[in-house]
């Protein structure tokens, strides 16, 4: 049972039960807010002073956490490890990379608390809403918040907060560049030449399936036929290194008839009877192509569709690849069996990579184009 008034105070309501009399209590007040207790860093400039150092240094702290992540990167090798147990063994390094960048970042969140608790201004402050679409004198008036905001932050007053805020958190950039390191190694002009430039091909090496690792027999293959193969030293490689030349080393071998091919003045010697070797890597983005087309001597990229013409020194003859396809020079050996003259390398016996192109390579003797074998002879006796 309730009883209601004309006014929007709220009352109590309370159950009659049959036989009882009903009991109805008056309107309760509106209290109001409390009135709030000044904090004692309001009052005591001594205690602001304090607490403001308290901050200060938990800023500080982040600084040092980040320079002993830099320590721990360099002084604790990658293969010590902290033994708990028989079966609970963690990596020391990681242990205490993880432990001195979360004590950093734990400090930066502590003092930006200790900061927001009791340095800021402490005010309650309630406003009505408004639309969403912000009238010019709104937008000023927006701006003079955000002026009494940082003036309430104490930044003014506190400066010492805003400047070892400023150098904790960029101290916390120490540990993101030091780890940029386990990225790879740095793409320097050597570090290039002695990974991109160089394959395991080299004068004399057999070319085998690289599936059975079968020698490849030169009277076994007929015109118009396509194998993929691989080095033959690549069985002497294990694990990670399999898998980096394995990526480098990988080819085609086609047979063409030579009479429907063009052989370049400078290529005579690099094929065997029409049997011609190229690369298996898109020069595009490194994708793996073996897309056969025995009429037109094309070989096509199912990925973004670059067409290469191995009937005329693998130039691109459609397709976003801008470079031909490196061609592995090769020759036959005493029992017949087809192997590598050289490493790949261009019309002018200088070292080529093979895979993708990109930006710090030097392309200007790569083909680009479908070439006569009198302009190609020209250029190679202008070089």
């Amino acid at each position: 049972m309730s009883e209601h008034n004309n006014h929007d105070e709220p009352v109590v309501e309370g159950r009659v039960e049959e036989g009882s009399t009903a009991v109805v209590s008056k309107p309760i007040p509106d209290p109001g807010l409390e009135a709030e207790a000044p904090r004692y860093s309001d009052v005591n400039e001594a205690a602001a002073k304090r607490y403001t150092r308290m901050v200060a240094g938990l800023f500080l702290l982040a600084p040092l956490f980040a320079i002993a992540y830099v320590v721990v990167y360099f002084a604790i090798p990658v293969d010590y490890q902290i033994v708990v147990s028989d079966t609970q063994k963690y990596p020391a390094q990681n242990v205490f990379l993880g432990l001195t960048l979360g004590l950093a970042l734990l400090a930066i969140g502590v003092g930006a608390v200790q900061w927001g608790r009791e340095i800021m201004g402490d005010h309650e402050e309630a406003e009505e809403r408004h639309a969403a679409a912000s009238s010019e004198d709104e937008r000023a008036e927006f701006m003079a918040k955000v002026d009494k905001g940082i003036e309430q932050a104490n930044v003014g007053r506190r400066k010492v907060i805003l400047g070892s805020m400023g150098v904790g958190v960029g101290a916390l950039g120490l540990p993101l560049i030091i780890s940029l390191g386990d990225l790879g190694p740095w793409p320097t002009g050597k570090w290039l030449d002695e990974h991109y430039m160089k394959t395991i091909w080299a004068p004399g090496v057999r070319l085998v399936n690289d599936v059975t690792f079968t020698p490849i027999r030169a009277a076994d293959l007929t015109i118009g036929q396509l194998v993929n193969a691989e080095p033959e030293t690549l069985q002497e490689l294990d694990g990670h290194d399999t898998l980096v030349e394995k990526s480098k080393s990988a080819i085609i071998i086609v047979r063409m008839n030579p009479n429907q091919i063009t052989i370049p003045a400078t290529r005579q010697d690099w094929h065997v009877n029409g049997i011609l070797c190229y690369s298996k890597i898109c020069t595009h983005v490194g994708c793996p192509i073996s897309l056969w087309e025995q009429q037109t001597h094309h070989l096509l990229c199912p990925c973004h569709q670059s067409t290469f013409d191995l009937g005329n020194s693998g130039v691109v003859v459609f397709g976003p690849a801008s470079r031909a396809l490196p061609q592995l020079p090769i020759t036959v050996d005493a029992e017949g069996y087809l192997v590598a003259r050289s490493g790949f390398v261009d019309d002018f016996g200088n070292p080529l990579a093979p895979g993708p192109s990109y930006f710090e390579r030097d392309s200007s003797t790569d083909l680009t184009r479908p070439r006569s074998v009198e302009e190609l002879s020209e250029q190679v006796g202008e070089n």
